[in-house]
This record gives C-alpha cells, structure tokens and sequence, in this order.
C-alpha cells in the first residue's frame, strides 16, 4: 500500500518518527544501527501481488518524503544513523537516483543507494552501478539484500 496523504503532513510525519522510536528502543539496550533505508523494496507491490509488505515510493514521493519528513527527523534524533535510498532492484539505475540526489537538501540527508540483486542479470552494472557512481561519486552503493532458494 501506499502512505496517506503526501509528504510534509500528519501521517509521513508520523512514519518518520516511528523510525526515530525503533531507534530510541533499541538504543536502549545498546543497539545502535549505522544505517536504515528509507523502504524496503519501494515499487515491489505495484510489481507483485498487494500483500507484498512494503509502502509504495516513487522516486519523487520517496525524495519528497525524505526531504520532508525522515531527513528532518533522523537530523534531529541524537542518532548518527545513515539514511540509504532505494533498496530495491538496480534496474531502477541512475534514474531514482537522479530523482532523489538531485534534490541538494535529499543528497544531504542520504548515504548511499542500497540495491538488490534479483534482477541483476537484466541490466548491466555499467548501464546501473557505474553510471550511478559517475553522477553521484561521494553516495556509496551498497547491495542491502540478496538470497535464493
């Protein structure tokens, strides 16, 4: 499904906090984590049956959402945690990138590009990673999920 509303009101507001309080419980208990990603898999459930468990996230609405709501937020919190966009498959390079690290206030906010590798076979690294990197040289990229069987 996909967040009420848009960015900047009461419910993205209140997504973004629920991030800042997984962070303050576990910190708690010592924990701290070095990065979140913004979604998980962002435009899996427009892709695959809607029980899929994720928001839905367009490139803009999740620069919109981050410029807004979880950028401010995290910036706020006593958390040094990293902020990671996409998180979903490489495919979707360098565009969602070029959406959301466009934005100066979003390519402040955010680390790096988390990307998967389902898909991988698809698209080559030079067509995805490579020009990702050469647009957007000081954001790291990093594979946040891989399995099979």
């Amino acid at each position: 499904g996909t967040l009420k509303g848009q960015a900047g009101d009461k419910y993205h507001k209140t997504w973004a906090n629920y991030f800042i309080k997984f962070l303050d419980e576990y910190a708690k208990h010592n924990v701290t984590f070095w990065a979140v990603t913004v979604q998980n898999e962002p435009l899996a459930a427009l892709l695959m049956h809607p029980q899929f468990p994720t928001i839905v996230f367009t490139a803009a609405q999740q620069r919109d959402f981050v410029v807004h709501d979880l950028g401010p937020a995290l910036a706020r919190s006593p958390h040094r945690t990293r902020l990671i966009i996409l998180d979903d498959q490489r495919i979707h390079l360098p565009h969602w990138a070029k959406v959301v690290l466009s934005n100066a206030t979003a390519a402040r906010y955010v680390a790096g590009v988390g990307v998967h590798w389902y898909l991988d076979g698809i698209v080559p690294a030079s067509c995805s990673l490579e020009a990702t990197h050469k647009l957007f040289p000081n954001h790291f990229l990093l594979y946040t999920e891989a399995c099979s069987g």
